[in-house]
């Protein structure tokens, strides 16, 4: 039996919250999470939270009240909720607590990142010569992609319309406004391939988990879902990732860290690809979910394009991805975005996702995260 169970989620909504701190969204979600699990702050017992934005994410404590907690911060990129989660497990794992808060939470001023490339191992003049750009990163990613496994321009725009109408029926989406394939691939072209409709946008909001021991949590909800694995893996030299392409000749033969961090999770779950029933993928571009579909192990190289054709990713498909619109739906609040991903996760394997609910109530679930410069995480799920 797994050690470790999630019997409560929350989530503050994700868009523009002009005035609101992020602490207060964050505290928001704290108490969603706790309410579901029928719980009280004070019940819990230790709690980690993650952020790019505030500084020290345990200053929650002042709106939910100051018991003393024991409350890590952690920041791993757009992987900070797998760090998190990783960390919230591994406490209950050892047996020092039994129940825990994971929370993340971010308020992104509007526009792209923005940093200093030698803070990601790059030389400055990688930024001098226009680079260092994450949009420009990701268009070269998919367009060398596309090439060696001929995804079309049409997967890509009818990827970015599927997570647009799944986002539609998520009240807590930033988009909700469904777009159809043509009038994503007629909006204005950022970097080749990709068009304005295809990329998510950084904003603000906060998602919670309650995790307790798998032994105890059928004392909190009648449907625990178990956190099988979580695990965290970095780019190998020659990799082609984030702000850091490689000129190695090893480059088409190097895996990427989701590979190998996908395979490490199922290995430790102890399942496989063929056993997920459904999939909350990193899509911080219509062509990042497609990549990462085949990097999970989902399908091989190549098999989106009739995949998605197909309707198999759509909420009513075989394997369901994205169910609740993604990054390209909900925006990328950071520290929050992983935990939102397990939220829907764990409502879909409840069979508590409302309009959106897909097919019979999955087994297995699987989440992924990516980011810059090139790190990885991915949980695995199952009831």
């Amino acid at each position: 039996m797994p050690d470790v169970a999630i019997i409560g989620v929350g989530i503050h909504r994700f868009g523009r919250f002009p005035g609101k701190p992020a602490l207060a969204m964050g505290a928001e979600a704290a108490r969603d999470a706790l309410a579901d699990a029928g719980l009280g702050w004070s019940d819990v017992q230790f709690a980690v939270g993650g952020s790019y934005e505030v500084d020290q994410p345990d200053a929650v404590v002042a709106e939910l009240g100051l018991t003393g907690v024991q409350f890590t911060n952690v920041y791993n990129g757009c992987a900070t909720a797998g760090s998190a989660l990783a960390l919230a497990s591994q406490t209950i794992r050892l047996g020092e607590h039994e129940i825990g808060l994971v929370l993340g939470m971010d308020k992104h001023e509007s526009g792209a990142f923005t940093a200093d490339p030698r803070e990601y191992g790059c030389p400055a003049w990688y930024g001098e010569m226009g680079l260092f750009l994450t949009t420009k990163f990701f268009g070269m990613k998919i367009n060398r992609y596309m090439h060696d496994h001929g995804i079309t321009h049409r997967t890509l725009a009818e990827v970015a319309a599927k997570n647009y109408r799944n986002g539609e029926l998520n009240p807590h989406a930033h988009r909700r406004k469904p777009l159809s394939p043509e009038q994503i691939l007629e909006s204005r072209m950022l970097n080749y391939p990709l068009t304005q409709y295809m990329f998510c946008s950084p904003n603000e909001g906060a998602a919670a988990l309650v995790v307790c021991s798998a032994d105890v949590a059928h004392r909190y909800t009648d449907k625990p879902v178990y956190l099988r694995s979580v695990v965290t893996r970095t780019r190998r030299f020659g990799a082609f990732e984030v702000h850091t392409p490689s000129a190695s000749v090893a480059a088409d033969h190097v895996p990427a860290p989701t590979v190998d961090a996908a395979k490490a999770a199922f290995e430790a779950a102890g399942v496989g690809p063929e056993d997920v029933g459904i999939a909350q993928l990193q899509d911080t571009d219509a062509g990042a979910e497609v990549i990462h579909m085949a990097e999970v192990g989902l399908c091989a190289d190549g098999e989106q394009n009739e995949l998605v054709a197909s309707g198999a990713t759509a909420p009513g498909g075989r394997l369901p991805v994205n169910t609740d619109g993604g990054l390209i739906a909900n925006g990328e609040p950071v520290g929050a975005s992983g935990l939102r991903q397990v939220r829907e996760l764990v409502l879909q394997m409840r069979g508590r996702a409302g309009e959106r609910q897909v097919a019979g109530e999955p087994r297995v679930g699987l989440a992924q995260l990516y980011g810059a410069p090139g790190v990885a995480a991915v949980s695995i799920l199952s009831t």
